[in-house]
Protein backbone atom coordinates (compact mmCIF):
# COMPACT_ATOMS: atom_id res chain seq x y z
CA UNK A 1 0.00 0.00 0.00
CA UNK A 2 1.24 3.35 -1.06
CA UNK A 3 1.06 6.20 1.46
CA UNK A 4 -1.94 7.60 -0.16
CA UNK A 5 -3.95 4.22 -1.07
CA UNK A 6 -7.27 3.75 0.56
CA UNK A 7 -8.99 0.55 0.28
CA UNK A 8 -12.64 0.59 -0.76
CA UNK A 9 -15.71 -1.98 -1.21
CA UNK A 10 -17.94 -0.94 -4.49
CA UNK A 11 -20.37 -0.23 -1.96
CA UNK A 12 -18.13 2.63 -0.47
CA UNK A 13 -16.99 3.59 -3.52
CA UNK A 14 -20.22 4.16 -4.77
CA UNK A 15 -20.77 6.00 -1.11
CA UNK A 16 -18.15 8.49 -1.74
CA UNK A 17 -18.78 9.20 -5.33
CA UNK A 18 -22.02 10.27 -4.70
CA UNK A 19 -21.14 12.79 -1.75
CA UNK A 20 -18.40 13.86 -4.52
CA UNK A 21 -21.20 14.87 -6.81
CA UNK A 22 -23.59 16.05 -4.37
CA UNK A 23 -20.34 18.71 -3.02
CA UNK A 24 -20.33 19.56 -6.47
CA UNK A 25 -23.15 19.86 -7.83
CA UNK A 26 -25.45 21.32 -4.54
CA UNK A 27 -23.11 22.33 -2.05
CA UNK A 28 -20.89 24.72 -4.18
CA UNK A 29 -23.73 26.52 -5.67
CA UNK A 30 -25.45 26.32 -2.25
CA UNK A 31 -22.25 28.10 -0.66
CA UNK A 32 -21.42 30.54 -3.63
CA UNK A 33 -24.87 31.52 -3.29
CA UNK A 34 -24.52 32.26 0.48
CA UNK A 35 -21.29 34.29 -0.11
CA UNK A 36 -23.34 36.07 -2.86
CA UNK A 37 -25.72 37.01 -1.00
CA UNK A 38 -23.82 38.14 2.25
CA UNK A 39 -21.53 40.41 0.50
CA UNK A 40 -24.79 41.55 -0.85
CA UNK A 41 -25.92 42.72 2.97
CA UNK A 42 -23.12 43.76 4.22
CA UNK A 43 -19.81 43.65 2.00
CA UNK A 44 -16.79 41.16 2.82
CA UNK A 45 -15.65 43.44 6.07
CA UNK A 46 -16.93 42.83 9.49
CA UNK A 47 -19.23 40.40 8.29
CA UNK A 48 -20.12 37.74 10.30
CA UNK A 49 -22.04 36.18 7.62
CA UNK A 50 -19.62 36.73 4.64
CA UNK A 51 -17.06 34.81 7.05
CA UNK A 52 -19.06 31.91 8.05
CA UNK A 53 -20.05 31.39 4.60
CA UNK A 54 -16.03 31.75 3.90
CA UNK A 55 -15.15 28.77 6.11
CA UNK A 56 -18.18 26.51 4.66
CA UNK A 57 -16.84 26.99 1.38
CA UNK A 58 -13.50 26.16 2.78
CA UNK A 59 -14.60 23.04 4.36
CA UNK A 60 -16.56 21.85 1.81
CA UNK A 61 -13.49 22.35 -0.98
CA UNK A 62 -11.29 20.46 1.46
CA UNK A 63 -13.70 17.81 1.52
CA UNK A 64 -13.92 17.82 -2.36
CA UNK A 65 -10.13 17.56 -2.49
CA UNK A 66 -10.10 14.75 0.16
CA UNK A 67 -12.84 13.15 -1.55
CA UNK A 68 -10.75 13.20 -5.36
CA UNK A 69 -7.88 12.09 -3.83
CA UNK A 70 -9.31 9.07 -2.07
CA UNK A 71 -11.11 7.72 -5.03
CA UNK A 72 -7.87 8.52 -7.02
CA UNK A 73 -6.14 6.60 -5.40
CA UNK A 74 -8.30 3.99 -4.12
CA UNK A 75 -7.70 0.36 -4.19
CA UNK A 76 -10.95 -1.49 -4.65
CA UNK A 77 -11.50 -4.75 -2.63
CA UNK A 78 -13.29 -7.47 -4.36
CA UNK A 79 -16.81 -8.61 -3.50
CA UNK A 80 -16.09 -11.91 -1.67
CA UNK A 81 -18.84 -14.32 -2.72
CA UNK A 82 -16.57 -17.72 -1.59
CA UNK A 83 -16.06 -18.96 1.47
CA UNK A 84 -12.04 -17.71 2.12
CA UNK A 85 -9.84 -20.18 3.92
CA UNK A 86 -8.61 -16.82 5.83
CA UNK A 87 -9.37 -13.46 6.61
CA UNK A 88 -8.82 -10.40 3.92
CA UNK A 89 -10.17 -7.38 3.34
CA UNK A 90 -13.57 -7.41 2.69
CA UNK A 91 -14.32 -10.80 4.54
CA UNK A 92 -17.46 -11.14 7.03
CA UNK A 93 -15.54 -12.59 9.93
CA UNK A 94 -17.04 -14.11 13.10
CA UNK A 95 -15.74 -14.33 16.15
CA UNK A 96 -16.15 -15.29 19.69
CA UNK A 97 -14.58 -13.30 22.29
CA UNK A 98 -13.37 -14.69 25.53
CA UNK A 99 -16.47 -14.01 27.31
CA UNK A 100 -18.03 -16.53 24.90
CA UNK A 101 -19.84 -13.77 23.10
CA UNK A 102 -20.22 -13.85 19.09
CA UNK A 103 -19.14 -10.94 17.27
CA UNK A 104 -19.72 -10.10 13.48
CA UNK A 105 -17.28 -7.98 11.55
CA UNK A 106 -16.73 -7.03 8.17
CA UNK A 107 -12.88 -6.01 7.59
CA UNK A 108 -12.69 -2.81 5.17
CA UNK A 109 -10.38 0.03 4.27
CA UNK A 110 -10.09 2.96 7.14
CA UNK A 111 -12.61 5.01 5.09
CA UNK A 112 -15.19 3.12 5.19
CA UNK A 113 -14.97 2.23 8.93
CA UNK A 114 -17.90 2.07 11.12
CA UNK A 115 -17.27 0.12 14.07
CA UNK A 116 -20.45 0.89 15.67
CA UNK A 117 -21.96 -1.35 13.05
CA UNK A 118 -19.19 -4.22 12.51
CA UNK A 119 -17.40 -2.69 9.99
CA UNK A 120 -13.87 -2.40 11.34
CA UNK A 121 -10.59 -1.05 9.32
CA UNK A 122 -7.74 -3.28 8.29
CA UNK A 123 -5.68 -1.25 9.95
CA UNK A 124 -7.48 -1.00 13.81
CA UNK A 125 -5.77 -3.51 16.49
CA UNK A 126 -8.44 -6.02 15.64
CA UNK A 127 -8.48 -5.71 11.98
CA UNK A 128 -4.68 -6.30 11.93
CA UNK A 129 -5.03 -9.12 14.34
CA UNK A 130 -7.82 -10.68 12.14
CA UNK A 131 -5.76 -10.48 9.21
CA UNK A 132 -4.70 -13.48 7.59
CA UNK A 133 -6.59 -15.96 10.30
CA UNK A 134 -7.93 -19.21 9.67
CA UNK A 135 -11.19 -20.56 11.31
CA UNK A 136 -10.21 -21.91 14.41
CA UNK A 137 -7.45 -19.53 15.22
CA UNK A 138 -7.10 -17.16 17.97
CA UNK A 139 -6.03 -13.37 17.71
CA UNK A 140 -5.11 -11.09 20.74
CA UNK A 141 -5.44 -7.79 20.33
CA UNK A 142 -3.56 -5.41 23.30
CA UNK A 143 -6.08 -3.35 24.27
CA UNK A 144 -6.28 -0.89 27.82
CA UNK A 145 -8.09 -3.21 30.33
CA UNK A 146 -5.77 -6.06 28.80
CA UNK A 147 -4.91 -8.42 26.28
CA UNK A 148 -8.73 -9.16 24.57
CA UNK A 149 -8.45 -12.68 22.80
CA UNK A 150 -10.12 -13.67 19.97
CA UNK A 151 -11.44 -17.08 17.72
CA UNK A 152 -12.70 -17.09 14.40
CA UNK A 153 -15.49 -18.81 14.00
CA UNK A 154 -16.23 -17.94 10.24
CA UNK A 155 -15.34 -16.66 7.26
CA UNK A 156 -16.93 -15.17 4.37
Amino acid sequence: MTPNESYLTPEGEDKLKKELDTLITVRRREVSEDLKRASEIGGNVDNAEYDEAKRTQSTVEGRIQDLELALRDAVIIPDHTTPSESVTLGSHVEVKDGAGKTLKYTIVGSLEADPAHGRISNASPVGQALLGKRVGEFAEVQAPSGVQKFTVVKIR
